[in-house]
């Protein structure tokens, strides 16, 4: 069974094929980012614009890798949610216009669910990938970490699960690109806090964690801290404007701000996933989503569970239409429902 996934929810136009929920038979994603690395995030407008120019392509580039026809795939799977509405909408259409065209089922994927599936793929002949050597097992928590999103979630099994904790404000992704503003690191966040905070101390600034529910997460106080540290380390009070600290600061300041950060920011996640896995005893942890793909999360998940970790391809972090593909998959042999492809509609806000 071959599974095409479709994924357009920010600024990656993204195409997979993937065969029986396991295999990776092609992963094609064409970015827009460099396009918004000047305005410090993504412009919804221009990655509407870049997803309509290429989505055929990306599509048409997929089967191609894949060496397939429309004759040998057997559904469509599309994120048609949470997202943003003009990316969402290009994707879902083009998925619909598919469906319709060569008379393939069509389903409908939960983004957030399906970056928890990029941990399913386990087989690839694609060159540059290191993948799984199995698949989770149940119960499996899941700690999902990305731009839009900070979530645990219990599975007991496919589509049977319970979301523990989820942020109550920023996601972490969109807090490391509001550090990453105010200190002059560019965009995205995550991985230029990550590489500046190489060079700085970790324990150079006692940044303070939110208390919040038990198993939710905060990252709005941690940032505004960064803001106010900021300030002071300059001499400045809380009125200076932020988008004047980088040019104040000193590469050793920034250094030990974004090392410091970090450490709050990934303990934060790190220490709630421990408190989940001490209650709930899985037999899996995976994390998912793009902050999946920062080496300081994998190492403070290592070390505080004691349980092996497989991680995900670094390239199976951020969106991609390989996770979309496999949730489509497991959707086809769990008899899920199929979506309408005259009906189907985007929901941006949609959540797990």
């Amino acid at each position: 069974m071959k599974v095409l996934g479709i994924e357009t929810s920010c600024d990656e136009t993204a195409a997979s094929v993937v065969e029986d929920g396991s295999r990776l038979l092609s992963n094609v994603v064409a970015s827009s980012m460099d396009l918004h690395v000047q305005y410090g995030g993504v412009v919804p407008e221009i990655a509407a614009r870049s997803h309509i120019e290429v989505i055929m392509p990306v599509v048409q580039q997929a089967l191609d890798e894949a060496s397939c026809t429309w004759d040998d795939i057997d559904a469509i799977a599309v994120t048609y949610g949470a997202g943003l509405g003009g990316s969402l909408l290009i994707g879902v259409l083009t998925a619909r216009t598919l469906a319709i065209t060569y008379k393939k089922p069509l389903y409908a994927i939960n983004h957030v669910e399906g970056h928890v599936y990029a941990n399913f793929l386990t087989e690839t002949s694609l060159p540059g990938y290191a993948m799984r050597a199995k698949q989770p097992e149940f119960p499996m928590l899941a700690i999902i970490v990305s731009g839009g999103h900070s979530q645990l979630v219990l599975f007991r099994d496919h589509f049977d699960y319970t979301l523990l904790g989820r942020t109550q404000d920023d996601a972490i992704g969109e807090a490391f690109d509001k550090v990453a503003k105010m200190l002059g690191l560019p965009y995205p966040g995550g991985p230029s806090v990550g590489k500046a905070a190489l060079q700085g101390d970790a324990a150079a600034f006692p940044l303070p964690k939110a208390k919040v529910g038990k198993y939710d997460f905060s990252f709005s106080g941690p940032k505004t801290a960064v803001l106010r540290l900021a300030q002071a380390e300059i001499g400045e009070d809380y009125s200076f404007p932020s988008f004047k600290l980088a040019e104040r600061l000193s590469e050793a300041q920034k250094a030990n701000i974004a090392a410091s950060f970090q450490r709050v920011a990934i303990e934060t996640i790190v220490d709630k996933a421990k408190l989940a896995f001490e209650e709930f005893s899985p037999k899996s942890v995976v994390i998912a989503g793009g902050v999946a793909a920062s080496p300081e999360l994998r190492r403070q998940l290592t070390e505080a569970l004691h349980l092996p970790i497989e991680y995900p391809d670094l390239k199976l972090c951020t969106d991609n239409g390989a996770m979309i593909a496999t949730l489509g998959c497991f959707k086809v042999m769990h008899d899920q429902p199929v979506a309408d492809p005259y009906a189907l509609s985007i929901q941006p806000n949609l959540s797990m």
